[in-house]
């Protein structure tokens, strides 16, 4: 997980020898400028970030976001992509939901209703742009939330990643020398990262001893696991670290070789203000007339340092100030003369360049249900007003604990997380009270998980990685038309209809590999399309294959560690009044709640079920349901739309369980006996109709296969479904019900000061108001306004966004309500 990006230093007599890179014909400054301008057009960086409305939720209520998606080195708000696609995703890595949404300048807003039947345990919130997936999934917003549930309670699954971290059974440490490499008798910095077999870091302790016993070092960790210490290397000896961790566990661990020849390159943080650098070589190759060395530093594709070391010069020292960098990483590389680059170092610049947030209230104490108007102020470092797009979420914090190190915070996502591949724990303690001890712990993070997001040899020699994935500008449809045979129809005729609009329509023609397109459409989620498709001689007889669109993988969460967390114990004061709210909730028909009915039967005549594979016969069940009920729910899938619609079944991560025994129960596509996951994969669309056998007069005849239930889907077959006016999967016609943008809900604030609001219901909400929309004027205000919930205690008011010019901003604001 903690790879090391640094480029080692290689030896002396490598680097001669590395005759692959070209070298440069020109200054080596130049060229590097150059490049990096042309890298950053070419390949400009985009981020998402997520403002939640609070860190952990309940099933039955609402995940409520704002979406800032910024690109560039300065990270404004401007639109590479205009669609960003956010996904809630369970322990064992599949989708629940989904959505797609339009942003309008860089932003959008939407929500995720979660149903009062959904599993406890950790999930996880994933966002990104479909052109962010040519950097990669390492890069997409991913932020671990534990949802519990105090009503319908269910065996927690036990998530993969923490299962193979346990399996390792032993604390990893590894160490990185300052710049890559340990050089012989030169003093230098080596940080170390310890790791427990959860993920997290853990506390270590120990001594570093050469290959004689003698000890030569102490190392102590200092925050999460890691720390650093100097050691003087000498060529020929080899070192290692006898070592005990926090639960008394001994072991040892072996430092990186010695190299005879190199430089090593050095910075420390010079209190807030500046950064002290420091070039080393070792023996003659600090005189030797063909080492000029070009230090440069970097952010966000721009140079704003740099440095050339004549021959002699060596070693080298300079006091750089911060603010000719902008916040947040700085790469440092040391390159040769002929362009090789030698040793890289990343610094993590902090300076005061934050938007200044205020937030007043009328008064700073509140009743229950109580009006409260409250005004954000944005101004920037010179106290000048801010026009900008803010959110703000405000919680019953006595009753949601907030545990602020690992929170949810722009701050530490745009300017650290963001660009930094792998896990960091606890990102947003470095940010909340910047002081020497966070410092100086963010620069040994900086020292022990590095910087991925070019290779300098690369950009140097215009090898840049082929964009897979184009930025999404519009929703498209595609697809291709073929001849019985299987040859492309060329200037085919391709018509579009809405289902639900007779009034929309489309029009265009097929190109000579039979493509078509139907760019720059904008529908909702529920819309249901009918492609027709006819050869240019008006012949209906060709075949239409739509093009399904690819989902980014959801493999490899980084948030691993975070799903350690015991839901159960550490959210009990949130489980104590979620309990309340649900019953109280339930009591008026309010919230996202399944009420379990008595057995509904629909009864199909049989010939409606003739493709049935039921060995008792087409229909004999103890339930059926009709897949046109699916396709009018419109769920993410099909667990979720049978959850709590079936009798004596349940669905936990999309497996079947009787419940009965609470075992899986046997799954049955078209006669086919499948795998218990393989109704997550079925489109909902394509089901004509579910019979659920649960009594044993229908299961026997399954055998022991059958013995907790069987659940036998019949897909559509051309002409089954008598909602359409003719049949769909006709030559020349198929239909289509593509993701469409979501339409995203409005938050409900009750106002008491309606005489029709209902004052009897007991207000126990937690997030007591969300606001996505706040945006400054140029007077740098806004003002918003909402109404306490019902229960006294401490409410805690967040406000994040970001400023026109890409200046960010959070700032905590609380209040008492007694």
């Amino acid at each position: 997980m903690y790879r090391r990006f640094f480029i080692a230093l290689a030896l002396f007599a490598g680097i001669i020898g590395i005759c692959s890179f070209v070298g440069f014909e020109e200054d080596p400054l130049t060229k590097i400028s150059r490049q990096l301008q042309k890298w950053t057009k070419e390949q400009p960086v985009e981020k998402v970030y997520l403002q939640l409305d609070k860190p952990y939720y309940a099933a039955g209520e609402d995940i409520w976001f704002k979406a800032y998606v910024v690109s560039g080195g300065d990270r404004r708000l401007r639109n590479i992509s205009d669609i960003v696609n956010v996904e809630l995703i369970d322990e064992i890595d599949s989708v629940k939901q989904s959505l797609k949404l339009p942003l309008d300048s860089g932003a959008a807003n939407g929500d995720f209703a979660l149903p009062d039947t959904l599993h406890q345990g950790n999930y996880r919130v994933r966002a990104y742009t479909n052109y962010m997936r040519n950097a990669g999934s390492e890069y997409f917003f991913d932020k671990a939330v534990p949802v519990i549930n105090t009503i319908w309670p269910c065996k927690k699954i036990t998530n993969k990643t923490s299962a193979v971290n346990k399996a390792a059974g032993k604390t990893d440490v590894q160490f990185f020398p300052e710049g890559g490499s340990l050089v012989n008798n030169i003093p230098t910095k080596v940080a170390f990262k310890a790791v427990a077999p959860n993920g997290l870091g853990v506390d270590i302790k120990g001594v570093v001893t050469d290959n004689e016993g003698r000890q030569v070092a102490q190392l102590s960790s200092a925050h999460l696991g890691m720390g650093v210490f100097e050691l003087t290397p000498v060529s020929g000896i080899t070192y290692q670290a006898k070592i005990i961790d926090k639960n008394g566990a001994q072991f040892t661990a072996k430092l990186p070789f010695v190299v005879d020849k190199g430089y090593v390159l050095n910075i420390d943080q010079n209190g807030p203000q500046s950064l002290l650098v420091k070039i080393t070589a070792s023996g003659t190759m600090s005189v030797n007339a063909s080492n000029e060395l070009t230090l440069v530093a970097q952010s966000g594709g721009k140079i704003y340092y740099s440095h050339k070391a004549k021959p002699g010069t060596i070693p080298f020292t300079s006091v750089i100030p911060k603010n000719k960098f902008p916040s947040g990483l700085v790469q440092f590389t040391l390159f040769l003369s002929s362009g090789e680059p030698l040793n890289e170092r990343l610094v993590f610049v902090q300076n005061p360049d934050q938007l200044n947030l205020t937030i007043t209230g009328n008064q700073r104490v509140y009743a229950p249900r109580q009006d409260v108007k409250l005004t954000l102020t944005a101004q920037d470092g010179d106290h000048k007003p801010v026009k900008g797009d803010f959110s703000v979420a405000v919680i019953d914090e006595s009753k949601t604990p907030v545990y602020e190190a690992n929170e949810n915070n722009i701050i530490a996502n745009l300017l650290l997380t963001s660009d930094i591949r792998g896990y960091v724990e606890q990102p947003a303690w470095y940010f909340n009270n910047p002081n020497d001890k966070t410092r100086a712990a963010l620069d040994v993070l900086m020292l022990t998980q590095g910087y991925h997001r070019f290779e300098w040899k690369r950009i140097l020699d215009d090898d840049f990685p082929a964009k897979q994935y184009q930025p999404e500008n519009s929703l498209q449809l595609s697809g291709t038309v073929l001849t019985v045979g299987g040859k492309p129809v060329v200037n085919g005729k391709v018509k579009l209809f809405d289902l639900d609009s007779i009034e929309f329509t489309r029009d265009t023609v097929t190109d000579e590999q039979g493509r078509f397109v139907f760019k720059n459409l904008t529908f909702d989620d529920s819309v249901r399309f009918i492609v027709q498709a006819r050869t240019d001689k008006n012949k209906k007889n060709v075949d239409i294959k739509m093009d399904q669109p690819i989902r980014a993988g959801t493999s490899g969460n980084i948030n691993g560690p975070d799903f350690n967390i015991n839901v159960s114990n550490s959210l009990s004061v949130y489980a104590q009044n979620s309990s309340r709210l649900y019953a109280e909730q339930r009591k008026y028909g309010l919230g996202n709640h399944v009420f379990t009915l008595q057995e509904v039967v629909v009864r199909e005549k049989k010939e409606k079920l003739r493709y049935s594979a039921n060995l008792n016969g087409p229909g004999s069940a103890d339930q059926i349901v009709d897949g046109r009920l699916l396709r009018d729910l419109g769920c993410a899938n099909i667990p979720d739309c049978l959850q709590g619609r079936l009798l004596g079944v349940t669905f936990r991560s999309g497996v079947a369980y009787s419940t009965r025994d609470y075992k899986p129960m046997q799954l049955i596509v078209d006669g086919v006996y499948v795998d218990k996951y393989f109704l997550n994969n079925l489109n909902y669309t394509d089901v004509q109709a579910i019979e659920v056998l649960r009594n044993a007069s229908f299961t026997s005849i399954y055998g022991g296969q059958g013995g907790s239930g069987v659940l036998l889907v019949t897909t559509r077959r051309g002409g089954d479904d008598d909602s359409y006016p003719e049949p769909i999967y006709g030559r020349g016609i198929t239909t289509n019900f593509p993701k469409g943008y979501y339409k995203t809900r409005e938050f409900y604030s009750p106002r008491y000061n309606w005489p029709e609001t209902n004052k009897h219901v007991a207000d126990l909400r937690t997030t007591v108001f969300w606001g996505p929309n706040l945006r400054t004027g140029a007077d740098g205000r806004v003002s918003f306004e909402y109404f306490n919930a019902g229960s006294k205690g401490t409410y805690r008011v967040v406000v994040e966004g970001m400023g026109a010019d890409g200046s960010i901003g959070r700032q905590v604001y609380r209040y008492s309500v007694e």
